[in-house]
């Protein structure tokens, strides 16, 4: 090796994932565990101003909320550095989800099996973009625990992409999640992505 090639002009690979899912399906949570660096997180306090607009059906006990995203990052090997970026799960700050997915590899797409629809926009979103990405069904306490084949029948997911269970509280479980979307994207090369489409989020009956 020269020395204009020596390792102080060495910079690890850049890996940009995605965390996406309904609102309080735990996607701050995910994060916060998997990081390696404190997160940036932009939550907010929940106010009577979202009441009407902010579905709390089934996570009455959740007080703040993700207004802008989230960041982590979680170093592979000396060659790659995953970066996670958390995406606000409200209808009303979709209009950011095509920054945040641009330059993305994948994305993971986070489930409560409480409020299962809630998670049909962000796979239609990753779907019409030709974004590879998994479905890691979060088991939250108390609920019920479904077979992932009965989740891939209810989401209608393509038998392509991976479906795992998850707690998104505990560093390794949700850790296994990220290896196993890595996995997948190595697997076969990534389809063109159409990031820069317009496409509506929320079509999924």
């Amino acid at each position: 090796m020269s020395a204009s090639n020596s390792d102080s002009d060495w910079a690890p690979s850049a890996l940009k994932v995605l965390v996406a899912g309904g609102f309080g399906v735990g996607k701050t949570t995910f994060i916060t565990a998997t990081s390696e660096i404190p997160p940036l997180r932009t939550e907010e306090l929940l106010t009577t101003a979202s009441v009407g607009t902010d579905d709390l059906a089934g996570i009455a006990a959740k007080t703040t909320t993700t207004v802008a995203l989230d960041f982590g990052r979680i170093t592979i090997d000396r060659d790659s550095v995953l970066y996670l970026f958390g995406a606000p799960g409200q209808d009303r700050f979709w209009f950011l989800w095509d920054e945040l997915s641009h330059g993305a590899l994948g994305a993971v797409v986070l489930v409560d099996t409480r409020r299962l629809p809630d998670c049909f926009a962000a796979v239609d979103f990753f779907e019409s973009r030709g974004m590879r990405f998994l479905v890691a069904v979060n088991e939250f306490d108390g609920a019920y625990r479904h077979d992932p084949r009965e989740v891939r029948e209810a989401l209608s997911l393509p038998p392509a992409a991976p479906i795992v269970t998850c707690d998104a509280r505990d560093r390794r479980s949700a850790t296994t999640v990220l290896v196993t979307l890595v996995r997948h994207l190595l697997a076969a090369p990534s389809p063109t992505h159409a990031n820069s489409a317009s496409t509506e989020v929320g079509d999924r009956a």
